[in-house]
């Protein structure tokens, strides 16, 4: 996921607050997992993702969790923005991986689609990319999407 959420002008609904989850919660991206076990371990920055879609799903939990420093550090520094403005008043609600390509410990890029769903000023609505990962310093790294609607 890579777009930076824009707010609109003039009064803005009040700002969702972030899922609370702890290490124990199941994890956000989906997988029966805890939160712990599954994306909280890529969050620290202490291990890398082994595929590029567990990089995806869990840069989705940080979505959901705004954890900024996350969605930079594994962000290509060529296609990174400075700093992102995530809107306070967005809820990721789930996520849907609809198809990987290649992205394992045996390729150097990789794609995974997925369908993530959101609320946001009180309206449902989802993002479908189909977004490409490549290998950067022997970590898997988001490089840049297709926005299929």
């Amino acid at each position: 996921m890579s777009r930076r959420s824009s707010r609109p002008r003039g009064s803005a609904p009040a700002p969702a607050a972030p899922r609370r989850i702890t290490p124990d919660s199941p994890c956000p991206c989906g997988l029966p997992a805890t939160c712990a076990a599954c994306c909280g371990r890529f969050l620290t920055g202490v291990t890398a993702a082994p595929t590029c879609e567990a990089l995806m799903r869990s840069r989705y939990t940080a979505f959901v969790l705004r954890d900024v420093p996350h969605l930079l550090r594994t962000w290509h520094p060529d296609t990174r923005p400075p700093s992102l403005d995530l809107d306070p008043a967005q809820r990721w609600t789930g996520l849907d991986i609809l198809d990987t390509t290649d992205g394992s410990a045996f390729h150097t890029t990789g794609t995974v689609t997925f369908r993530a769903h959101f609320t946001a000023g009180g309206r449902a609505g989802s993002l479908h990319e189909r977004s490409r990962f490549v290998r950067h310093e022997g970590a898997w790294v988001y490089a840049t999407a297709d926005f299929a609607d």
